[in-house]
């Protein structure tokens, strides 16, 4: 579980700091950086996952520097717990002043509590076993996360929990329209905007096949007629994610349809469900979500709020999300909202609802929706 998320120097994020707990819904204007935070720790996962050098688009680039800012260093903490350990990890980035296609890793750390256990400076590993004592030190490259290059030991075990934690966490932001019907091969990662949905699914299905029919239980009642979903092969090495539906009554005819055939709110419910159920660390899930509310009817996204919070308290899981919908207001706010504020184009502020003038007479989508709800 993510509990606290530390930015400096990244697009509107300066000196930022952000406590998490189980759910957590991040209110705000356009522009306020709610999806900068989301951006944030998917650029440290993609490191983290060993996929991307420090300047990709996806990761660090020079263009996601605070452009009032002189200072070339951005700097992220992520504080999580996982299993027993609270983990610290730190990480520096220097940008040239001279190349903006030019940036190192200037440090990169880990911690667990007082234990140290994985220091990078200046192109030079020290790694630590998990009771904190020295292990061997090495170069390693600063244009990547020197961490995701270390390789699980019996050691290292706490180091390899939170690398694992980490790379399981699921950032994203559902667009429908960019999804097709078909995957020629299985991704174990969303991507930032679900386009690998099939990808990802086929690969989900490898590993939680038990989870296929509670999604399949899940879905039927939101969506009228819908019978079933398989992956059917539709070339050498193509699979396309099949729909059977009945038409009309319950001995009316059934027919198949691909995934791309569906509405664009059909394939967001599909997914949201999916990601509740097809869970890649055992029983916990880490889920960071921009507006999940998209493409969605108001009937259609209570019954997976509730699902959703059942999730989070009955296990491990996390949630936040960005919205900026009354639904999810009303129903997160007052307990786990954040405010991000962010006057005259400035540097955000979290605020907790729960330290903002928030009154009683009406809902809390309606004070945000008339702009009542002010620092107290």
């Amino acid at each position: 579980m993510l509990k606290r998320l530390y930015v400096h120097n990244y697009k509107c994020l300066v000196n930022f700091e952000l406590r998490l707990g189980e759910t957590s819904l991040l209110l705000g204007s356009n522009g306020s950086g709610k999806t900068a935070v989301l951006d944030v720790v998917y650029a440290v996962r993609q490191l983290l996952l060993g996929e991307a050098k420090i300047t990709a688009p996806a990761c660090f680039p020079s263009a996601a520097l605070t452009t009032w800012q002189h200072d070339r260093v951005q700097v992220v903490e992520v504080d999580a717990a996982v299993d027993d350990d609270n983990f610290r990890y730190r990480l520096e980035i220097e940008h040239s002043r001279f190349d903006k296609r030019s940036a190192r890793i200037r440090s990169e750390s880990l911690s667990a509590g007082d234990t140290p256990l994985f220091l990078f400076e200046d192109g030079n590993v020290q790694l630590h076993r998990d009771d904190g004592s020295k292990g061997p030190p090495y170069t390693a490259d600063w244009n990547e996360s020197a961490l995701a290059r270390v390789l699980p030991h019996p050691s290292n075990k706490r180091l390899s929990s939170f690398v694992s934690h980490m790379r399981s966490v699921v950032i994203t932001s559902i667009c429908p329209p960019l999804i097709g019907a078909e995957s020629h091969h299985e991704d174990s990662v969303l991507d930032r905007h679900a386009s690998n949905f099939v990808a990802w699914y086929r690969q989900a299905l490898q590993f939680s096949p038990g989870a296929a029919s509670r999604h399949l239980a899940a879905l039927k009642p939101i969506l009228g007629g819908f019978v079933d979903l398989s992956l059917q092969q539709s070339g050498l090495d193509a699979r396309a994610l099949m729909f059977e539906v009945r038409h009309g009554s319950d001995d009316g005819f059934k027919y198949w349809l691909r995934f791309d055939q569906l509405s664009d709110g059909q394939k967001a419910i599909v997914i949201l469900y999916a990601l509740l159920h097809f869970r890649s660390a055992g029983d916990s899930l880490v889920l960071l979500l921009d507006e999940p509310e998209n493409f969605v009817a108001l009937a259609e996204i209570q019954p997976w709020l509730d699902e959703l919070s059942l999730l989070c308290g009955d296990t491990q899981s996390q949630a936040v999300l960005c919205s900026h919908h009354p639904e999810l207001i009303d129903y997160l706010g007052p307990a786990d909202g954040v405010m991000l504020r962010r006057v005259a184009a400035s540097a955000t502020i979290p605020v907790p609802i729960s330290e903002c003038n928030v009154g009683h007479s009406l809902k809390l989508s309606e004070q945000v929706a008339r702009g009542w709800i002010d620092e107290s």
